[in-house]
């Protein structure tokens, strides 16, 4: 009679072994075993890492293997497997490999497809069964990952109010809620031995007194910020290699909002140019807030008042390629009560311009920059992929990676962040939960993505030294989509493009998204968009936060004091009073550091642990992809050497692979 030896590869992470009982039946082109209960007398089976093996006898050849059916019942209590792979070796001698990475939960059963090849799809699959098999995982996935508003105007979500209530297969495993757990305790117990201080009294004494919680956890940047923050060079600074490096745009006109003129600036002007000329030659910049505008600022904390502005900031170039400030006008409509405030301006009210602008970049950055571009506009690709695309589609394999944790640390920010009177509520005057930032009719250039590409300075600057290579990724493609019309047919992928347009993002009309692919190059543009919102994008914006940010006065979540009206009436009483009191700097500050922290399992661009490819070319593409993304960390390193300020946020090998933090 044929035996065929199977064996079953368990996870290696915490508590991915199982005690419950294993059965496989094994089907091929010309029919299929019994069900088989996969257990060795006197044996540990399934144990975490393990790799098992068991003969599997049938009562005739079951042809070419196509399907693995896997089910795991009861032994004492539910005991959660994951199960990597089982690869089968037939009375041939072949091996044939079913890729699964998933757990099974309670007493449900997965079906895997043969691994091999490059037939992944649809009009790949030829046989009844084969066929049978795609519609039946697509079905079930979109009764699992539904669907829903989380708040109007946003990207919608996955259907969880919780963690728990996720699929098993996109929670955190054990070492990440482990981690994700940790750091915040790391960050409250930094916090906490200075909240007392609140206590006694409400608002710092002076700028010298926050280097009270800033002592404990400062790095260098952080210190060099702390020394430099009053300066001009370090506001400009920011612009370009700070976390937030979208808000700079080049001037061509000066807005009518902003009646700035020659005379103003004329001082600081060094090229013996006027300011129209300056403008005309490309050297002035602008960072409008107008998205600030008309929000209602935080109000859960009855006892402290909190203000918002809409800052608009006029920037300079100058000859030694220095970005500085020029001229800060507060508001977005200019009068007597709305000064234009500038360089040449008193000591204290230039200062307090300057800091009312970084607490409006620091708001835009956190909920536009942060949370919109990167955490749900990720989360609503891994939704769709899930939905729309099959474990066996190589678009699905090549994405899964960039989507890990994604959707789990995002239930989590609603469950304990970002949800009405959660942490963040107590930190900033600028809540998730409140205002236009979410209406039901959000403003273009707050929902309108363009595919998420940030200004040309967020490339063009010479630091990071890295743009997201799409080569990898248009290698891939061309491994599975022959031609144009490849990409046209494949129902699919056009599925899930759709989803995420017409569902995802509602379908607003200032979405940009596009609805159907029509070439293998648009194929390769929208998942490097992917990949690269997923990777380098959350990279840049996320894990400098607390190098930017953690310098109170730098970067203050709230202010309690509205925003000047006239000049000359600042003074460090007024500046301290404005910026947040004892017990918001040390919520601030402990959040942006849980937030700015690698997790102990983090996998970097390029790490594929799990084989979802097997295919040579496809192991080949990685490679060449990993080669490429060490030499631009090697180059990156070698820039950085001695650099008071380096630039590493675009460092592959600091680079997560998925929105996981």
């Amino acid at each position: 009679m044929p035996s065929y030896t199977v064996m079953v590869a368990t996870g290696s992470q915490w508590f991915a072994g199982t005690d419950d009982y294993i059965y496989i039946t094994l089907v091929g082109t010309e029919g299929c075993s019994e069900r088989t209960l996969l257990d060795k007398p006197f044996y540990n089976d399934f144990e975490r890492g393990a790799v098992d093996s068991y003969d599997v006898t049938v009562g005739e050849n079951l042809g070419e293997m196509e399907l693995v059916k896997v089910e795991k019942n009861k032994y004492w209590v539910h005991d959660d497997w994951y199960c990597k792979y089982i690869t089968v070796k037939t009375p041939s001698g072949d091996y044939v490999e079913f890729p699964c990475f998933r757990w099974l939960v309670d007493d449900k059963e997965v079906v895997l497809r043969d691994g091999r090849g490059t037939s992944r799809l649809p009009k790949d699959d030829k046989t009844r069964l084969e066929k049978q098999h795609r519609r039946k995982e697509l079905e079930s996935r979109r009764k699992t990952y539904r669907w829903t508003e989380w708040q109007p105007g946003f990207p919608m979500s996955i259907d969880a109010n919780t963690h728990k209530e996720l699929p098993r297969d996109i929670q955190f495993d054990s070492e990440k809620g482990v981690d994700f757990i940790l750091n915040y305790s790391k960050a409250i117990e930094n916090l906490c031995v200075n909240q007392f201080m609140h206590m006694f009294q409400s608002s710092w004494n002076d700028f010298a007194d926050f280097e009270r919680i800033f002592v404990r956890i400062k790095n260098t940047i952080s210190e060099y910020v702390m020394q430099h923050w009053k300066e001009d060079f370090m506001f400009g600074y920011q612009y370009l290699n700070g976390c937030n490096p979208v808000m700079i745009q080049k001037c061509t006109k000066l807005p009518e909002k902003f009646p700035v003129t020659h005379n103003m600036v004329a001082d600081c002007l060094e090229r013996e140019m006027t300011l129209e000329e300056e403008i005309k030659a490309g050297n002035i910049y602008l960072a409008d807030y107008e998205l600030m505008e008309d929000i209602s600022p935080n109000s859960t904390d009855p006892c402290t008042l909190q203000y918002l502005a809409a800052p608009i900031c006029l920037l300079y170039n100058n000859s030694q390629s220095k970005i500085l400030p020029l001229a800060i006008q507060l508001g977005q409509t200019p009068g007597k009560d709305n000064p234009i405030f500038l360089p040449s301006d008193g000591q204290y009210d230039w200062m307090l311009a300057k800091i009312w602008v970084r607490s409006s970049d620091f708001h835009i950055h956190q909920t536009v920059t942060h949370l919109l571009r990167t955490h749900l506009v990720s989360e609503v690709f891994g939704v769709a992929m899930f939905r729309q695309l099959p474990a066996v589609h190589p678009a699905y394999k090549l994405l899964l990676p960039h989507i890990r944790f994604t959707i789990a640390i995002n239930t989590k920010a609603r469950e304990q962040l970002i949800c009405e009177f959660g942490i963040f509520d107590k930190v900033r005057t600028c809540v998730f939960m409140s205002t236009s930032l979410i209406s039901p009719n959000p403003k273009p250039s707050f929902m309108s993505t363009s595919l998420i590409s940030p200004n040309p300075s967020y490339y063009s600057n010479p630091k990071p030294t890295f743009s997201f290579d799409p080569s990898f990724v248009w290698d891939v493609v061309c491994i599975y989509y022959d031609s144009d019309n490849t990409v046209q047919k494949d129902e699919e992928i056009q599925a899930f493009v759709k989803d995420v347009c017409s569902f995802g993002m509602q379908d607003l009309d200032c979405c940009e998204f596009p609805k159907s692919l029509k070439t293998r190059e648009d194929l390769t543009e929208y998942l490097t968009v992917i990949i690269f919102t997923a990777s380098a994008h959350h990279a840049a914006v996320n894990f400098g936060q607390y190098d930017w940010c953690s310098w109170i006065p730098n970067a203050p979540p709230t202010m309690r004091k509205p925003p000047p009206t006239q000049k000359g009436v600042v003074d460090v009483k007024f500046i301290i009073e404005s910026l947040p009191d004892r017990g918001r700097s040390c919520w601030h500050l402990g959040a942006v550091w849980a937030l700015s922290q690698f997790q102990e399992n983090e996998l970097f661009l390029g790490m594929y642990p799990d084989e979802h490819f097997i295919e040579k070319p496809v192991k080949e593409a990685m490679e060449s992809f990993r080669q490429r993304l060490a030499e631009v960390s090697s180059a990156i390193k070698i820039r950085n050497e001695g650099k008071k300020l380096p630039y590493y946020y675009f460092s592959p090998d600091r680079i997560p692979n998925s929105v996981a933090v």
